[in-house]
């Protein structure tokens, strides 16, 4: 038996794959890029276009393997919205639909599936367990809520396969949108929230989405849905109001009219100058927090990782990665464009 991750190059793939071999398993890792990870000294790498179906079919899937998929097409780069379909699409959708087919030809039945929060769009009750509506504001949620109703036809069939809801996914190796942020706070500039920052903003750590995938194959892959979120996440003003605390930046929190804000981004949005994603900002100043409780009590997953610890964190790491491009600059040696006497 080995353990095959799709779109295992990626964030949370490479974290997976660290993991398990620790535990002594097999492990392979499949994505269309491969990338200069030390988990590749242990663990072997085949190319797959999640895209092409004949790519997905050459995987060597054995009958009692477990597969992940973790290949996705996220909320960045930000998109015109006409684009945002034949984007998601072709990854997030399609992609599925090859890897359940080629599972089912080669009598292969366990799959750890992640797809996002973002299928639940409003919040409707607070927290979200997992039977809220699932109502998509977007082509991104969208593309990811109907592959669970894949993943449910496949159960029908036999398979056994757990689906994540991960929160927003943060930690060493992807900053995403959280980098406009941080230029902020490094210049003493106001950092505007959308509404007042009273309502909680929830991560999940990369490395609790790597154990949340161990800890399903460990209780045997049960056919569910499942939240993963941190613990009790703060409200967004005392979220940021210690960030900017511990960088020691001048910036202050700025208070925004939501609705106007709100307004203003769709209106840019459909004159195709977008600012943020729709299924970002819509949702910016709600109770957006999912309860983790299932996962707890029938995987054994608990969140290790705390928001405000999780966005410090990256913070450093970004801090980091601009002082080191700050002195690879600085020793540069200029390269003289004068002209020797004659």
């Amino acid at each position: 038996m080995k353990h095959i991750i799709v779109g295992g190059d990626g964030f949370v793939g490479h974290h997976l794959a660290a993991d398990l071999r620790v535990m002594g398993e097999q492990v392979l890792v499949a994505d269309v890029h491969q990338s200069p990870h030390k988990v590749y000294e242990r663990v072997p790498f085949q190319a797959l276009d999640i895209t092409d179906p004949a790519s997905v079919a050459a995987l060597p899937i054995e009958p009692d393997d477990v597969v992940y998929n973790m290949a996705a097409r996220m909320l960045s780069p930000i998109l015109p919205r006409a684009q945002r379909r034949d984007f998601f699409w072709p990854v997030n959708t399609d992609g599925v639909e090859h890897l359940l087919c080629a599972m089912e030809r080669r009598g292969c039945g366990q799959l750890v599936h992640f797809t996002t929060d973002m299928v639940y769009g409003y919040s409707k009750t607070v927290p979200q367990t997992e039977d809220h509506p699932t109502e998509p504001l977007g082509p991104y949620g969208e593309s990811k809520l109907v592959t669970e109703d894949m993943c449910r036809a496949y159960r029908a069939k036999g398979m056994t396969i757990s689906v994540f809801r991960p929160r927003l996914i943060i930690g060493p190796g992807r900053l995403g949108i959280l980098i406009k942020l941080f230029k902020l706070i490094d210049a003493g500039l106001p950092v505007p929230m959308i509404g007042g920052g009273r309502n909680p903003y929830q991560f999940v750590s990369v490395y609790d989405c790597a154990s949340a995938a161990v800890c399903a194959w460990k209780a045997g892959l049960p056919n569910a849905e499942y939240n993963i979120g941190s613990a009790n996440p703060p409200p967004v003003r005392e979220l940021l109001g210690r960030l900017i605390e511990e960088a020691d930046s001048r910036s202050i929190l700025l208070p925004t009219p939501a609705t106007l804000v709100k307004a203003t981004l769709t209106l840019l949005d459909r004159l195709n100058l977008p600012l943020m994603d729709p299924e970002q900002y819509l949702i910016a100043d709600e109770y957006c927090v999912l309860d983790c409780s299932k996962a707890e009590r029938e995987l054994g997953w608990v969140p290790g990782h705390r928001d405000d610890d999780m966005l410090l964190a990256a913070y450093r790491e970004y801090r980091l990665g601009r002082e080191a491009r700050r002195g690879a600059r600085a020793t540069e040696t200029p390269t003289s464009t004068q002209t020797p006497a004659e």
